[in-house]
């Protein structure tokens, strides 16, 4: 999102950008003239209640959600609760059109609009597959909440998804017309990913004479299954010198996984040669230096790691989970994908790899194709309903995200 709002920025457009709350390891990297606007609040019974008759307003096809007993447990206002802050948002800045990123923002991006009666375009988008969300907490988890969502949904002028794999689950999820849903690959690689890929390494493991290094790149929990990953590398060690650097921060209410990677590390005898830096800036720099990158996961939406792997020329083995991969591998031609959760399977991609890699120029002509200024033609196209020829007239846009 932030990317998009740069992009939209450097071609004349004025971007606010809405947060719940303005925090977490990204606030340094907010686009320089970007407009930012809080609107989480605490769950005071008053905000609560303006909730309700912000829904309320939006229309009778709420009015069942309201009343319906179901969803008391499921406390609909509270996960709701910027709703009021975002309909006074649209009222007093009335922008031009409105990009949602994630379910709840979504519906809340829809309903605000209906409420605040006003004409701004909305275009909502979903960056992972419906069925794949195992967080008991997402809208999406509860069939009370699908009819409310699927009407959100169907209510915004656009609907984005971040691959076709995503955009097909979408489809047959929530029953909405797959030609209503566009594809827009992520704005991955920018102008300043080549600078970003040449700053130098501070660490002994990525020397010119060092052993190769396996990385991988992605907050730990268990959707990413780096348990398969620390049982795959461990068969690769037995066969060569090699080390495994996994970045990231560990994942919300992850503590006991993260616990559990460390453990497994040490009972497979490869603590050593594992190392964990936590979350990292400037992740490219990494990949530069990385001799191979492998995603683990379980399921993604479009995995961004795979393209800044590419991107810097570094080669790359993939799960082939739902959805992204395939799409960015181009059915494997640009690296192995690799069944999930099979630790064997990819023990022996990442030796073949390692053994074989693909020519670095030609990893990185696939890594550029998923570029911001493709990315920006793309959702501006949409933003602006296909009316204006991209990148000429000037307008106001708000994106607006957890």
């Amino acid at each position: 999102m932030l990317r998009l709002a740069a992009g939209m920025m450097d071609r004349g457009y004025s971007v606010d950008i809405v947060v719940g709350r303005r925090q977490g390891e990204l606030t340094d990297s907010i686009p320089t003239g970007a407009n930012v606007y809080e609107i989480g609040q605490k769950r005071k019974r008053k905000q609560l209640g303006a909730a309700r008759v912000h829904m309320f307003r939006a229309g009778r096809v709420t009015w069942p959600f309201i009343f319906n007993r179901n969803l008391r447990k499921l406390r609909p206002f509270q996960r709701f609760i910027e709703l009021p802050a975002f309909t006074k948002y649209l009222r007093k800045k009335r922008p031009d059109a409105v990009l949602a990123a994630e379910p709840r923002y979504n519906l809340i991006a829809a309903l605000a609009r209906c409420s605040a009666r006003v004409n701004t375009r909305v275009v909502i988008s979903e960056r992972v597959q419906p069925s794949r969300r195992a967080d008991d907490q997402g809208p999406w988890a509860h069939p009370h909440l699908h009819g409310l969502l699927r009407f959100g949904y169907l209510s915004a002028d656009a609907i984005v998804a971040v691959s076709n794999g995503v955009a097909d689950d979408l489809a047959t999820f929530a029953r909405i017309p797959r030609e209503q849903i566009a594809t827009v690959y992520n704005p991955v690689i920018g102008s300043d990913s080549l600078a970003l890929a040449k700053e130098s390494l501070d660490h002994p493991w990525f020397a010119p004479d060092a052993p190769p290094v396996v990385l991988a790149a992605g907050r730990i929990d268990p959707q990413k299954d780096y348990l398969t990953l620390l049982s795959a590398f461990s068969m690769v060690r037995l066969e060569r010198e090699v080390r495994l650097v996994i970045l990231g921060a560990a994942g919300h209410g992850c503590t006991d996984y993260v616990q559990e990677v460390h453990r497994l590390a040490e009972a497979l005898g490869i603590a050593k040669d594992v190392f964990f830096p936590g979350f990292v800036a400037n992740p490219f720099a990494y990949m530069a230096g990385a001799s191979l990158l492998v995603l683990s996961s379980i399921y993604e939406g479009l995995p961004g790691v795979l393209v800044q792997a590419l991107a810097c020329g570094c080669p790359v083995v993939s799960t082939d989970c739902p959805s992204g991969p395939r799409e960015i591998l181009e059915d494997g031609r640009y690296g192995p994908l690799v069944p999930i959760g099979d630790d064997r399977a990819m023990a022996d991609a990442m030796i073949r790899t390692l053994d074989r890699p693909l020519a670095r120029e030609a990893l990185r002509a696939r890594g550029a194709t998923f570029s911001v200024e493709n990315a920006v033609d793309g959702y501006l196209s949409l933003l602006l309903g296909n009316t204006a020829s991209v990148g000429t007239d000037q307008g106001e846009c708000a994106a607006m995200t957890g």
